[in-house]
């Protein structure tokens, strides 16, 4: 399977914060509103709101407005896709960046 890395990019930017790795580990249990992480942290809404937009553009978590306030969940099928591609990243592939780099130095060797 070949990836686009830049897709993962904002994945791995949206993970760079305690708070957001902990936003996400809460939301391990299932649904969770908004009002509930906020009170969790401590923290003001303008700040909950910016890991939220954070996090929802990464695409790891969904949100929708129920009433006043928004509910976020975790979106499986792109943390699947995460998983996938670290996965990939991690593991000896064909496509592997380091079979383009050996064939580079083959080429570079005087023979």
């Amino acid at each position: 399977m070949k990836y686009v890395h830049a897709e993962y990019v904002p994945v791995f930017k949206a993970l760079f914060d305690e708070t957001r790795l902990k936003i996400i580990e809460m939301l391990s249990c299932g649904e969770m509103c908004a009002y509930d992480i906020l009170e969790f942290f401590h923290i003001t809404q303008p700040t909950l709101s910016y890991h939220m937009k954070v996090l929802t553009e990464s695409g790891l978590i969904d949100g929708r407005r129920d009433g006043a306030w928004m509910k976020y969940r975790i979106n499986l099928e792109r943390v699947s896709s995460v998983k996938d591609f670290l996965d990939c990243i991690t593991t000896e592939q064909e496509t592997c960046i380091c079979k383009g780099i050996a064939e580079m130095k083959k080429c570079e060797q005087p023979g």
